[in-house]
């Protein structure tokens, strides 16, 4: 699965790069494709992790040729082990830095929310959930993490009429920490990575856990 998730390990921070070729769906082999560079990260007692996509894009939504193909085993268990991933992500015991590299939208953008530091790039980008402009119903997990991440004036907007944000738009709600230029996108996210590294493990691990499993538990994975 190293093909379409690229796993490095740099002084303890572990990067997994996101690349199908395509729209970075969050299709059934991506997701076991990123499970398998966490188990890794896990293995190699990375201080922290780092998701990222390929410049301009990091991720769209579940792979919409399953999803209105008809075969109802495909979609389910796409969308299941999708949704597993995220509430894994949400709960990570690292830190979990995100970079944004470009357009992130539905699933992807969920994936987005997850993160403990999330850094976009300016640009004609748009990031947030277009799951019922494009005829689809939100999962209730997805809910409950807009309901976290983002200001509660700005959940009717993003999470009902699927609007979609540019970077700074998408900072001002809480999509993102910051937005900043391209070229400076690397050393934003080293930056960072290295800063949550340093705060102790155990109390890390055991308050984000503290702090987010109630949202998890009102929408388990299957």
């Amino acid at each position: 699965m190293a093909d379409i998730v690229n796993f490095q390990l740099r002084d303890g921070i572990a990067t997994l790069t996101m690349d199908d070729g395509k729209a970075n769906a969050l299709s059934l082999r991506m997701s076991q494709a990123i499970d398998t560079a966490l188990d890794q990260a896990e293995r190699e007692n990375a201080r922290a992790v780092v998701i990222r996509g390929r410049t301009g894009i990091l991720g769209g939504g579940f792979d919409l040729n399953v999803i209105r193909s008809g075969d109802a085993a495909a979609r389910a268990a796409m969308t299941d082990s999708g949704m597993r991933l995220l509430a894994r992500l949400y709960l990570l015991p690292q830190p979990l830095i995100i970079a944004c590299t470009g357009h992130a939208v539905a699933a992807g953008c969920l994936m987005l929310l997850t993160g403990d530091v999330r850094i976009g790039v300016h640009g004609a980008f748009r990031i947030g959930l277009n799951e019922t402009g494009i005829g689809l119903s939100l999962p209730q997990a997805g809910i409950e993490l807009a309901r976290d991440r983002l200001l509660p004036t700005a959940l009717t907007d993003a999470v009902l009429l699927a609007r979609l944000y540019g970077p700074e738009d998408a900072v001002r709600i809480g999509y993102l920490e910051r937005a900043v230029d391209a070229a400076d996108l690397d050393a934003a996210v080293a930056e960072a990575a290295e800063t949550l590294a340093k705060l102790d493990p155990t109390a890390f691990a055991t308050t984000k856990r503290r702090l987010r499993q109630a949202s998890v538990d009102r929408a388990p994975p299957p």
